[in-house]
């Protein structure tokens, strides 16, 4: 019985972190910003730099929130399959966060338990394993991104609805691959950073008991 707390303790942690690395990386609009002028996206339509960003977060908002119901940009018309996409998208969003909520009060109370008894020693080893993860994922990313971005689609999407053509979804005209890239890298490092401090804090706390 004990055993089994103790999983869907640590199962619960990771979950928390893995779906915080994903709330922050898909609400940093400072990233997309910042490709706005690095790739020069505003030369795909007739909207200033701070009207393009405007859209993107209207675009984030209906992705992030329930009870926007209707996505619709102004400047980007989009066909049935995109909208579907987008639709797809929003309900992925929504299960990230409902695992953040879910888990975030166990792994605080799991994290407290911890403190409370001294262990934050635990930690160590399960940290040491994850902090390998992101790394070796982050690698095959990186040697085939094209490939890994398919890949990623496909177990993620049932339909081919994320496959846009530019002429009946322009939206995908300012929505760049390398700006995806960005937003995986954008993850791996929150996730290899959080595992890596919940390491040096287990670290710390094992050299104040002795």
């Amino acid at each position: 019985m004990r055993r089994g707390i103790r999983f869907f303790q640590w199962v619960s942690l990771f979950l928390t972190l893995v779906s915080s690395a994903i709330l922050i990386t898909i609400n940093s609009t400072w990233l997309y910003r910042l490709f706005i002028d690095r790739e020069h996206l505003t030369q795909f339509t007739t909207l200033s730099k701070t009207e393009l960003l405007a859209q993107y977060k209207e675009l984030l908002a209906y992705l992030n929130f329930p009870w926007i119901q209707t996505l619709h940009l102004a400047d980007f018309p989009m066909s049935e399959s995109g909208m579907k996409h987008f639709v797809d998208v929003k309900q992925l969003f929504l299960v990230n966060h409902l695992v953040f909520l879910i888990t975030l009060i166990p792994t605080i109370w799991f994290i407290y338990g911890l403190v409370a008894h001294h262990e934050q020693w635990r930690m160590i080893r399960p940290m040491q394993v994850a902090l390998f993860v992101p790394i070796v994922v982050g690698f095959v990313m990186v040697a085939g991104f094209d490939r890994f971005f398919i890949t990623f689609h496909e177990v993620l999407f049932r339909n081919a609805d994320w496959v846009f053509n530019p002429a009946t979804d322009p939206i995908i005209n300012v929505l760049p691959e390398i700006f995806f890239f960005a937003c995986f890298g954008l993850f791996f490092c929150c996730l290899e950073l959080f595992f890596f401090l919940f390491y040096l804090y287990g670290r710390w706390s094992l050299r104040q008991t002795k």
